[in-house]
């Protein structure tokens, strides 16, 4: 049976902090058209155009045709004034370059502009000012950097780079997408030398631009990692991540039994600094550096009743959001070793006491048309407990009928 996506009727927000859980339930919108033990009409979700793409059979999204190379006739060997268009009203003026002469180097774009060689209206501008229509933009000779033979890579250049298509989810010539290992960083901090942003030096293009990181996840979890393999592509899914576009859903396995089984954790959230460690802890609204944070869960299933394996759709994405939010309901993540402190809690034979969160699911518009739609499978140490658990990873997960917001 097709699996849909169904809204709860809207409530108004509150502004007060909600400790506690409350369930969602299906209801509310419908999808257009008739479905069995359903009426027909109604707006159809978000997300439903996608939901069908994913019951249809599968097509590779369409490759974007690489740039074609500057012809060096075409561009300017003098100063030329011209006029902004309609179409280029509020780009910004390194934008602009790169639209009427694709192919010229960033380098060579904040070059022009920092010497001053580039000017809107007689007068010097930055790369990141925006053009008006009808502004006469002042362009001085331009030329093509020449290609610069590529180095050998070292062998610990090497490896990196096989240790990347080896964590490769899904790859085109905008994104990446990531199965980031557990004790992994995403980015570097004290005393780290190895982490995901450091790796990506080893993927600079030809003109000196590095995958770009769009979003985190914490070093101890595991799973999807989006990254944007060019300026145009972070632009838009950063934007995308701001307007919160981007589906996220996260296993975890959390001892007792969480009630109701289906619920919204709604709290204020502050980060607490001491000498030996940070953590984020529950807060007041209006307390110093509280941000709200919401997050849905679902029961998928359990192992007796003293494990569960927990679904999670983050709807913010504040720091430890998922960790702070499951110890806040009574139900902590197994292995996380800043927020499990259940006393006298013994972890069953045979499961390793490590953060079991993967980030199994991330589903967001592609910057080109379409949908990128990541899943990671578990990690080693989660397989292992799903299977001595007696676990299905391939049961319906039940916070598909999550609010989307």
């Amino acid at each position: 049976m097709s699996r849909r996506i169904k809204r709860m009727n809207p409530k108004p927000r509150e502004r007060d902090e909600r400790k506690e859980a409350r369930p969602f339930k299906a209801g509310g919108a419908k999808t257009a058209g008739p479905r069995p033990g359903g009426k027909p009409g109604g707006k159809p979700p978000r997300f439903a155009a996608e939901r069908a793409e994913r019951r249809a059979p599968k097509v590779e999204l369409e490759q974007a045709a690489p740039a074609k190379p500057v012809v060096e006739a075409l561009l300017p060997t003098k100063v030329e004034t011209v006029k902004v268009t309609a179409d280029e009203n509020n780009m910004r003026v390194d934008r602009f370059l790169e639209a009427r002469f694709p192919g010229l180097s960033f380098s060579h774009i904040q070059r022009v502009v920092r010497k001053g060689e580039l000017r809107v209206d007689g007068k010097r501008v930055d790369s990141k000012d925006r053009l008006e229509e009808g502004q006469s933009v002042r362009i001085p000779p331009l030329k093509l950097d020449t290609p610069k033979a590529p180095s050998p890579q070292s062998e610990a250049a090497q490896k990196t780079l096989a240790a990347l298509k080896e964590m490769t989810i899904y790859e085109d010539d905008d994104v990446l997408v990531l199965n980031k290992p557990l004790g992994l960083a995403v980015q570097g901090g004290s005393g780290m030398t190895r982490h995901i942003d450091q790796m990506l030096e080893v993927m600079r293009d030809s003109k000196g631009q590095k995958p770009r990181l769009v979003h985190r996840i914490d070093r101890e979890t595991s799973g999807c990692l989006l990254i944007a393999k060019t300026r145009f592509a972070a632009s838009y899914l950063t934007g995308a991540f701001r307007e919160r576009s981007a589906r996220k859903t996260y296993w975890a396995l959390v001892p007792g039994m969480p009630k109701p089984k289906q619920g919204r954790i709604s709290t204020f959230l502050a980060k607490e600094e001491s000498e030996d460690d940070t953590i984020m802890r529950v807060a007041q609204h209006g307390d110093e550096g509280a941000s709200h944070a919401v997050t849905y869960y679902a029961v998928v299933e359990t192992a007796g009743s003293k494990l569960t394996w927990v679904s999670l759709k983050p709807v913010t994405g504040r720091t430890h959001q998922l960790r702070a939010h499951m110890e806040h309901i009574g139900h902590p993540i197994v292995g996380d070793p800043k927020y499990f402190n259940i006393e006298n809690w013994q972890l069953p034979g045979g499961l390793q006491n490590r953060l079991h969160l993967l980030a199994r699911r991330i589903v967001i518009p592609h910057p080109r048309g379409g949908v990128i739609d990541a899943t990671a499978p578990l990690p080693p140490h989660m397989q292992q407990s799903w299977n001595l658990l007696g676990l299905d990873a391939s049961r319906f997960d039940p916070i598909e009928n999550a609010p989307e917001e």
